[in-house]
């Protein structure tokens, strides 16, 4: 069955809830590819990879590399369990379904806050980078324009949000493509002011490719692992897309050409045109190797790409926790107030209270321009891992509920079934070691402390006022679409 699975008691699953959601399905195909594309292209890469080159030289790209096969690994999960039961809310329904739902209502926040704190770094970053032509304007007045810009695009529909994530992204992956061609020219043809210097021999021939050792290499692959966060928001599109059983599939098997290219290519170029020891924290690599290679406002544009990039991020997180907060809602796990759709169908309560939170992002820009962004990056981080374990566990579960016979296969079924989820599991958790080892992130894991603490008594205090939200429920059935 390609189109829908039936489940035993004759409905149809593995289609969509949009017509029972109260959405539009308002993101086209070339959206969603683009969304798809553009989560894997942000400000990790763009800002957050200058301190990570400092930390680790050229092994860094060995570490995306690593980690971009594990991505794959939680999106082929995800697209399995998507193509069973594709509905906006996701990973919070799955944990809901498969764990309980304690792990729902703990996803669906813990995912909310994720996005919460990425729109805060997302900020921070795009007022770093309009401070590269207006430095006299102080960082929490760009990032504070930002923010009301954004959130007017949210609140008129679907279509904008996807178009204008359409547009960023179409920049990002332009551009990216650009450097790379460019960077390959001035290798083979030693043209510009880096011609003299650009070569392969770069990446191993100052204190060879692991110049701080292994044990440094890996210590970055929490930066590493805050760069692909979004990856998995093409599943909160599921409930919004036209044709979710074709698109979705597309969009998650183009993932390992994206990251080798984006990721590991870009980043092989760039530190193959520049010395890994030129970079330094706060500076976008790219920005650093347009400088030195010389073309006329050639840093200029890039800067102007990696503001896109995080303006896209942003515009990404304002979308996915309206839907995040109108799901918890729906499931009496958030006040029912944020169950209503404005008239252009937009959960416009959820993505407002969303973009409050996000304010705070401004605050700390005015009172710690110089550590917001790392502060922010390693919380989201953290609240990303729990996401991405939750995606795996619930393959996992729903894996052997298949095997037993007590749920329809999908159509997208993962390479290796629950094996691969397996790994990615245990690498998730080694990198959670790595953030407890390391005293400047350590602090996210006491934050996330404080959440977890801060979400049981928010239960405790549900289940007294309605038992029921802590009951198991059955999926509703999915109507069949096309």
């Amino acid at each position: 069955m390609t189109s829908a699975q039936v489940d035993t008691s004759g409905n149809s699953s593995g289609t969509s809830e949009a017509s029972e959601e109260g959405y539009e399905r308002g993101l086209g195909s070339r959206q969603v590819q683009m969304i798809a594309i553009g989560g894997a292209i942000g400000v990790g890469l763009f800002l957050g990879a200058g301190a990570n080159i400092a930390k680790a030289g050229p092994s860094l790209i060995l570490m995306y590399a690593l980690a971009g096969g594990i991505i794959f690994f939680i999106m082929r999960a995800l697209g399995e369990l998507l193509l069973y039961r594709p509905v906006s809310g996701s990973f919070a329904e799955y944990s809901r379904e498969f764990l309980g739902p304690f792990f729902g209502y703990f996803t669906g926040w813990t995912y909310w806050l994720m996005w919460v704190v990425t729109g805060m770094a997302e900020l921070t970053a795009a007022a770093i980078y309009v401070n590269y032509w207006f430095p006299s304007v102080p960082q929490w007045v760009t990032a504070l324009v930002f923010l009301v810009i954004l959130f007017g695009v949210n609140l008129i529909s679907v279509k904008v949000f996807g178009e204008l994530e359409f547009w960023f992204s179409m920049v990002k992956v332009t551009a990216l493509i650009g450097m790379i061609v460019i960077g390959l020219g001035v290798l083979t043809f030693g043209f510009s002011a880096a011609g003299d210097t650009a070569s392969v021999a770069n990446l191993y021939q100052f204190d060879g490719f692991f110049p701080k050792g292994v044990g440094s290499s890996l210590m970055t692959l929490q930066g590493v692992m805050f760069a692909y966060l979004a990856v998995e928001l093409v599943g909160v599109t599921a409930g919004e897309s036209e044709n979710p059983e074709k698109t979705l599939p597309k969009a998650i098997n183009t993932l390992p050409w994206r990251i080798a290219l984006f990721y590991v290519g870009a980043l092989t170029v760039i530190l193959c045109v520049v010395k890994w020891t030129e970079f330094a924290p706060g500076v976008s690599p790219f920005v650093a190797a347009f400088a030195k290679i010389g073309i006329p406002a050639g840093a200029g544009i890039v800067n102007f790409v990696v503001l896109t990039a995080a303006l896209s991020s942003c515009n990404s997180g304002m979308y996915s926790t309206g839907r995040m907060l109108r799901n918890l809602a729906d499931s009496g796990e958030a006040p029912a107030a944020f169950r209503k759709l404005s008239a252009s169908k937009t959960p416009a309560l959820g993505i407002t209270v969303s973009v409050l939170f996000m304010g705070i992002g401004v605050v700390l820009n005015y009172v710690v321009p110089e550590k917001a962004f790392g502060y922010v990056t390693s919380v989201a981080t953290a609240a990303g891992i729990w996401t991405w374990l939750m995606i795996l566990i619930s393959h996992v579960l729903y894996r052997r509920a298949v095997d037993a016979g007590r749920l329809p296969a999908s159509a997208f079924p993962a390479p290796g079934g629950a094996k691969f989820s397996w790994v990615a599991i245990v690498f998730l958790l080694f990198v959670t070691g790595l953030i407890a080892y390391d005293a400047d992130s350590r602090v996210c894991l006491y934050v996330m402390a404080g959440w977890a603490a801060a979400l049981g008594v928010g239960w405790l205090v549900l289940k007294n006022r309605n038992p029921e939200v802590a009951e198991r429920r059955e999926p509703a059935p999915l109507e069949k679409v096309g």
